[in-house]
């Protein structure tokens, strides 16, 4: 079922959780829907080391919380590879992610494209080669059902994931579906994303790429980011005087009408700063 409203939420656990006495994600569930949020996004970054029982009870709290789960693949994963030792380990990579998403109930794994060192062009078509491959053995073996992997746009020079490369792995099947990171965006390119023309170029490259009906639920990281002359230094908080401003991104998503699933990757404030733009989008509705 469709959207009718963009979904908020953060990515991982806030630090006000754990000060408020916080425990466990399972408990993180309740807490972010009594701030009127509706998503949330597991990391698996430092790896899959998520049990089945504790898995199925996040996915439990977020069902009864109605808490949209997405999470966060290896950040080790790298589609530039051509040894077929190191395919082997990023193809186990997806599966345990796809695994343990599937006992969640979360229905999307975000992940990094890999590195761009050297000749660009090269490695794009070996990350989509790879990707095809993984695609379909973890069709094969079951863990494609209901599931859908977000390449997500890079904020350093020497990463792959550009706009374009990232649209372009998203063509090569309908299950892949963008993670636009603005706050990446901005970072590679140099404060590009100030403007509201400026966010509604990329949706609008967005669409005439893949078309309006897989864009309108795509998938969004949003936060501050501090960079230098090769993109992204670190991750920073709403109000510390860092680009970009997530009211030019609003803007163009409610020109488009669209509906995207906004996780906000704020550096400890993650939770409290997907509140502030949840209060953007109501103002802007109203």
């Amino acid at each position: 079922m469709k959207n009718k409203q963009p979904l908020f939420g953060p990515s991982s656990v806030s630090d006000r959780f754990y000060a408020e006495g916080g425990k466990s994600t399972v408990d993180a569930m309740p807490w972010v829907a009594a701030l009127g949020l509706d998503a949330f996004e597991y990391s698996f970054g430092r790896g899959v080391n998520l049990g089945e029982e504790t898995a199925r009870a996040i996915g439990a709290a977020a069902l009864a919380n109605k808490i949209t789960l997405s999470v966060h693949g290896p950040y080790y994963i790298n589609l530039n590879n051509t040894t077929p030792e190191k395919i082997a380990t990023n193809l186990e990579w997806f599966k345990k992610a796809c695994t343990a998403a599937q006992w969640m109930g979360a229905d999307r794994i975000v992940f990094h494209p890999g590195s761009g060192r050297g000749d660009r062009e090269g490695a794009q078509a070996v990350a989509e080669k790879n990707l095809l491959y993984f695609l379909g053995i973890l069709r094969d073996e079951g863990l494609m059902e209901g599931i859908s992997l977000c390449p997500e746009t890079m904020g350093k020079k020497n990463q792959l994931g550009n706009l374009e490369e990232v649209l372009a792995l998203c063509l090569l099947d309908k299950a892949v579906l963008p993670c636009i990171d603005f706050g990446h965006l901005h970072a590679a390119e140099q404060g590009a994303i100030e403007t509201d023309e400026a966010a509604y170029d990329v949706l609008d490259k967005m669409e005439k790429t893949l078309g309006k009906t897989r864009c309108r639920d795509f998938h969004m990281h949003f936060s501050p980011i501090e960079f230098g002359n090769a993109g992204e230094i670190r991750h920073r908080k709403f109000g510390e005087g860092y680009g970009p401003d997530f009211l030019p991104v609003a803007r163009a998503v409610k020109a488009k009408a669209w509906t995207p699933r906004i996780l906000c990757e704020s550096q400890g404030t993650q939770a409290d700063d997907a509140v502030e733009m949840k209060a953007i989008w109501e103002e802007l509705k109203n």
